[in-house]
């Protein structure tokens, strides 16, 4: 008999909850009945219960941010014992202290509050040239956009109960909204990622990634694709400047920062890259696994995930009764023998499998297929990692280590200018170098 569908308080490893005593939750696969089942931790044993029972109390107290890791195998009618599956929780900070941010101003009982609802770039302009606006691929970030109709979506605001006029028509990026001094104002593509995208110099359509400690990968479709299978696989859609932008959040240097911060903080990134690169272990993780997240030692995610322990003892860390030695080591292997730089080296190589999987999600979704990849941002840089990417995915990686976001920004108001339908391609190239 299997244990399936492992839950945490009817969550699949959840982050951050705030039970000191959580309900373990399991379901049953094969056989007829359950007779019994065990559950082992890193510090419990539970032994064997005769139980038909599909949960169990963790019974040890939590510190903030703690994680447990536990295992579960069940009994079937015949006591025959299944196979051990596993799942994991984390508990959230329960003391913290925090205090509403608050102002000195007067009331006016004649003002109907609130009186608007801007995005921080659009206050900005506003506090610039003294116009409300409201642009587009912020806006659609916000999950209140039609994708039909590109606007606010009424049913969506009725459904909250929000006044309608906090939401009116959208303004797309190139706008001129006012004047700060003698000065255009011109809307850029207010979302960071937008002007991103706006700033690579394409020659033809092509897969992006803006990657950073984390990674946005996408590409440029003419409208939204909302299918389950997109869905499904978290897939988003966001404005663009003309076009939709369909992509999707993964891994990004996240991994490789905080090893740097746990491992080595003093030594040069090219000194980390290069040790990686001479390596030879060529074992990957799945980047995208919640346990990378938000652990208290990446160094130990890695261990676990790799089938290791995070200890180098095999048994002084552990308090574990009743569990014999060998079923111990079975349970919670020792960690594994590696150096610094393998650990940086699984981290590049599961990143590049990443960004390939996503790739082929992409294209199966969208129904293209693309011979190129664009890189931006800092890891545009690692030329290690670009490497590893084009040898996985099988594309040409084009990296540009460029503010993107920045160049994007300027490109739109260029385009804006009075001469913007005389701007050549040449003119942007300059700005951008």
């Amino acid at each position: 008999m299997n244990a399936i569908r492992l839950r945490t308080e009817y969550l699949k490893n959840p982050l951050g909850i705030d039970i000191k005593h959580p309900r373990l939750m399991w379901n049953c696969e094969g056989g007829t009945k359950q007779t019994a089942y065990q559950i082992v931790t890193e510090n419990w044993d539970s032994g064997k219960v005769a139980s038909s029972s599909m949960w169990a109390e963790y019974p040890k107290g939590l510190h903030d941010r703690e994680r447990v890791c536990w295992k579960i195998r069940l009994w079937d009618e015949n006591d025959e014992p299944g196979p051990w599956n596993e799942a994991f929780f984390e508990r959230g900070i329960s003391t913290w202290e925090a205090k509403w941010i608050t102002g000195n101003y007067t009331v006016n009982k004649k003002t109907r509050y609130p009186v608007d609802c801007l995005m921080i770039p659009e206050y900005l302009l506003y506090k610039l040239c003294g116009v409300k606006s409201h642009e587009y691929t912020n806006a659609t970030t916000g999950g209140m956009v039609s994708a039909e109709t590109g606007e606010y979506d009424p049913a969506i605001i009725d459904a909250l109960g929000l006044p309608k006029r906090l939401f009116p028509k959208l303004q797309s990026p190139g706008a001129v909204i006012g004047e700060y001094e003698g000065i255009r104002v011109v809307l850029c593509a207010t979302h960071d990622t937008a002007s991103a995208v706006e700033g690579i110099p394409m020659e033809e359509n092509a897969p992006y990634i803006s990657s950073g400690t984390w990674s946005l990968l996408g590409v440029k479709t003419e409208r939204p694709i909302t299918d389950e299978a997109s869905e499904a696989a978290n897939w988003s859609n966001e404005g663009g400047v003309g076009y939709n932008r369909y992509q999707k959040n993964i891994m990004g240097m996240w991994l490789v920062n905080r090893l740097r911060a746990e491992l080595c903080p003093d030594k040069p990134w090219p000194e980390i890259v290069a040790a990686a690169e001479a390596g030879a272990f060529d074992e990957t993780v799945d980047a995208n696994d919640g346990s990378f997240l938000s652990p208290k030692s990446m160094r130990d995610a890695f261990d676990r995930a790799l089938g290791g322990r995070a200890d180098t003892d095999d048994t002084a860390h552990f308090s574990v009764t009743n569990m014999p030695p060998e079923l111990l080591v079975e349970l919670f292997p020792p960690r594994r023998n590696l150096v610094i730089a393998d650990y940086f080296r699984c981290a590049y190589r599961s990143l590049a499998l990443s960004y390939r999987n996503a790739l082929d999600e992409l294209e199966r979704y969208t129904g293209k297929t693309y011979d190129k990849l664009c890189i931006v941002g800092g890891g545009a840089n690692n030329q290690f990692l670009n490497r590893l990417t084009e040898e996985a995915a099988g594309k040409t990686v084009i990296a540009l280590p460029i503010e993107a976001t920045a160049i994007g920004n300027l490109n739109i108001q260029i385009k804006a200018s009075p001469r913007g339908e005389a701007v050549e391609r040449s003119e942007t190239d300059e700005v951008e170098q």
